[in-house]
């Protein structure tokens, strides 16, 4: 147990520290090796939630951590996203999973920042693995059919013109 927890705050210590070096100001086409992205985790009141779920909308899910700087700072613009983007009538989702934190240290951080997105538990750790995630933030954009459209390791303004209209287009697809 005493092990799994150092392995845990290493790997959290280095996706922060990577993240201080991997700055990118917009969207990337997505071309790593994930062709059928999953999730099945708990949010934050227990209700399960897959990305199947959401298959026909476009979804940003977004691998953060409460104690990183850009994760906390893009948060109201995540908020601002998706409200110009429901007001679009944009069918549209975020995920935001939690890189293994405790649901304590999750709960005390949205009572202060208050995102208005979907916050996802994964106290394992194990979704960073499977989606291959080096740095916090690390953003996927998926498309309708389920699949990951584009990437963004860093924070990031996500009420951007230019991203509002990639997750425009992206919905018409």
């Amino acid at each position: 147990m005493i092990k799994n927890a150092i392995a845990k705050k290493t790997l959290l210590a280095l996706l922060l520290i990577t993240a201080g070096i991997v700055q990118a100001a917009s969207l990337k086409p997505y071309t790593g090796k994930i062709t059928n992205p999953q999730v099945q985790l708990k949010d934050l009141s227990g209700n399960i939630h897959t990305l199947e779920q959401y298959k026909g909308q476009v979804v940003l899910v977004q691998f953060w951590a409460t104690y990183c700087p850009p994760c906390v700072k893009e948060m109201p613009s995540m908020n601002k996203l998706q409200d110009k983007l429901a007001k679009a009538g944009v069918a549209f989702k975020i995920l935001a999973i939690d890189m293994a934190e405790s649901k304590a240290e999750v709960e005390a951080f949205v009572k202060r920042i208050k995102p208005e997105f979907t916050i996802l538990m994964d106290e394992s750790g194990s979704s960073i693995q499977a989606w291959n995630v080096f740095a916090a933030p690390s953003n996927f954009l998926i498309n309708k059919q389920g699949e990951i459209a584009y990437t963004l390791f860093g924070g990031v303004e996500w009420d951007s013109t230019e991203i509002i209209e990639t997750i425009t287009q992206l919905s018409q697809q």
